[in-house]
């Protein structure tokens, strides 16, 4: 007897997810400060006036909202997160791993709607990598 396959995506406990990552020849304090500078939180998470803070809502100027859960310095930040004209909250995970000569960028979402809502995050995710890709070989 034939099981279906699960499609690329879905996941048992926490609905659909998308993850993109990418080494760079930096070192993981230079990637993560960059990440958390203004310039780098404006390319992968928005523009805001506030600071980013542990348990505070933050609303971007381009419409994103959400609360940061988890915030451990030069590791990852975990936060609620949902674009404008959603009606879903997502979870989004930014990680910083490496060491003195290369280090890697990771964004995790989960918690997304459906293959379409996926497909749309991989998108924009793939185009904030493209983005500080950019910026830091500048």
């Amino acid at each position: 007897m034939k099981t279906q396959e699960k499609p690329i995506g879905l996941t048992k406990d926490v609905g659909w997810q998308f993850g993109l990552q990418k080494t760079f020849p930096y070192s993981l304090g230079y990637l993560w400060d960059f990440m958390f500078s203004k310039k780098g939180l404006e390319i992968w998470l928005g523009e805001f006036d506030e600071e980013l803070e542990i348990k505070k809502p933050f609303k971007t100027k381009e419409g994103i909202e959400g609360l940061v859960r988890v915030f451990t310095p030069y590791s990852h930040v975990r936060l609620n997160w949902k674009k404008k004209n959603w009606e879903n909250l997502s979870t989004v995970q930014v990680r910083v791993m490496g060491n003195q000569e290369k280090a890697t960028i990771s964004f995790h979402q989960e918690k997304l709607l459906d293959n379409s809502q996926r497909e749309e995050m991989k998108k924009y995710w793939s185009e904030k990598m493209v983005k500080i890709e950019k910026v830091i070989s500048d």
